[in-house]
């Protein structure tokens, strides 16, 4: 499958006056065609199935550089998948998207392709660290999305705890960011963290909560007692 059939594909599932409502919504100035997300999933599954690897990233790849906001959700989804050998070539594709992140949706599709690629290679966090210190402000959030999986664990190994701390690390850093995105992802880490490390929120809120917005400090704090 070529970008062209791809792109017939997406425009079979347009939704007559879904788009406006779209681009308003997500803020776009981009082209959206206007397909609801399940259509999206639907269409990039069948076509996980049906490519190889190599196949996908280079649809992928093009489906991200026609600008059009579904195509740049359908490249995202595309690569979402736990289990892809070799993988080198998708988190590379996905790193080089980060800098042109310009909007919350098209972002976390694409780190959630991203998060799949890290879990699967932890030592990519080295080069995650660097989209920490950018003007940039979405590649700075995305340091924080592309890493929530290290919230989740119940029982961490210590290899996990170490990414915990150097991510929690990350957040103190931000906690004086108070650009509304940066001050939601730091607090949407906490309270996901929250409900599987209470300690370490709390001593995190204890030491920086007062440099952050109100807001994401109470959000932070949804899940402990």
């Amino acid at each position: 499958m070529n970008f062209e059939d791809a792109l017939a594909a997406l425009k079979k599932h347009v939704e007559p006056g879904r788009a406006k409502g779209m681009a308003s919504y997500h803020k776009q100035t981009r082209e959206v065609l206007g397909i609801a997300n399940p259509a999206l999933n639907d269409l990039t599954k069948s076509w996980r199935l049906t490519l190889s690897v190599p196949e996908r990233v280079a649809l992928a790849a093009d489906l991200w550089s026609s600008d059009i906001f579904e195509a740049r959700l359908a490249a995202s989804k595309l690569l979402t998948q736990a289990r892809i050998r070799p993988d080198d070539a998708a988190w590379d594709l996905i790193q080089s998207w980060v800098p042109e992140f310009d909007s919350w949706a098209i972002a976390d599709h694409a780190c959630m392709a991203g998060q799949k690629r890290l879990v699967a290679d932890p030592s990519r966090i080295d080069q995650v660290e660097a989209w920490t210190t950018p003007d940039h402000m979405w590649t700075r959030r995305a340091a924080l999305v592309i890493t929530l999986p290290w919230t989740k664990q119940n029982f961490p190994k210590t290899r996990e705890l170490e990414i915990r701390d150097r991510v929690l690390g990350w957040a103190a850093s931000y906690a004086t960011d108070h650009t509304w995105f940066i001050q939601k992802a730091v607090a949407w880490w906490l309270r996901d963290l929250s409900k599987h490390d209470a300690a370490r929120v709390t001593a995190f809120l204890d030491a920086h909560g007062d440099s952050m917005k109100p807001f994401a400090a109470k959000e932070a704090r949804r899940y402990l007692k």
